[in-house]
């Protein structure tokens, strides 16, 4: 990325505009930089000023320990200061948790839209599963265990073993292994895993919640009980998609929401 600006704590964000239009900031989720929705900016950018970038620790922008969840705010901050001093956010996955953080922490943000929040209401076991994934990820970092931490996550997103093995062996694994430590700032993120309802209904600024239908069960109620957290929460499902959303059938959802 071409374009540089600077967090409030001084770290270096990379970062790509382009279009017309009311602000858009696009933020991607664990395991990904700023390129993953740069196809989905370009669907965008010819109704919007479009806003997208690497989070902190990966690919062209920098970071600063000791990390905590108010610094990537703060680095939302930063980009719409950039926008004019407002803007829409969208997020998908844990990057849609951020966006909803940054809106309830009072940042001037118009309208959120996010696809797949990961959040559920587990049972007594699950809420115990999610607390030993972090625990397992933590003791992988610290140990500089990167291709571990990566397989620890790929298994809770429910990924088959044999595609974990399989993506060892593939050249995208170096990659992957490169930003793992970036996947506790999502751990973060997502806090304990729950739905942060009292957190959600302190947001006022209209809030989309999409999920995709062929998505499970448990990922699609869980968008649903995002929007019914928010006082102006809006849930809809996009037909024949998964967690990996195809571009061109998001799009027109978003430009219709997030016109204002």
């Amino acid at each position: 990325m071409d374009k540089k600006t600077l967090s409030r704590d001084g770290t270096s964000l990379a970062y790509e505009r382009s279009g017309q239009g009311p602000a858009v900031v696009l933020i991607s989720g664990a395991m990904s930089t700023g390129g993953t929705v740069a196809p989905l900016a370009g669907l965008l950018a010819h109704r919007f000023t479009v806003f997208w970038y690497d989070r902190r620790g990966r690919g062209d922008s920098g970071d600063t320990a000791p990390y905590a969840v108010e610094r990537e705010v703060e680095d939302l901050a930063a980009l719409i200061d950039l926008a004019g001093g407002e803007a829409a956010l969208y997020g998908v996955s844990s990057g849609g948790a951020l966006a909803l953080r940054a809106a309830a922490s009072g940042l001037p943000v118009s309208r959120v839209a996010v696809y797949e929040t990961p959040f559920a209401d587990f049972s007594e076991s699950g809420a115990e599963e999610r607390a030993a994934y972090t625990a397992r990820l933590t003791e992988a970092l610290s140990q500089d265990r990167r291709g571990d931490a990566v397989e620890l996550f790929l298994r809770l997103t429910g990924l088959a073993e044999e595609m974990i093995q399989g993506a060892r062996q593939s050249p995208m694994w170096a990659a992957m292994e490169a930003i793992a430590p970036t996947l506790a700032y999502d751990d973060a993120v997502m806090g304990d895993g729950l739905v942060p309802r009292e957190r959600l209904a302190s947001i006022d600024v209209p809030v989309l919640a999409v999920a995709g239908a062929e998505s499970p069960a448990w990922l699609r109620e869980a968008v649903r009980a995002v929007a019914d957290a928010v006082p102006q929460g809006t849930y809809r499902t996009l037909d024949g998609q998964t967690h990996m959303v195809d571009p061109n059938v998001l799009a027109p959802v978003l430009t219709e929401f997030l016109t204002p």
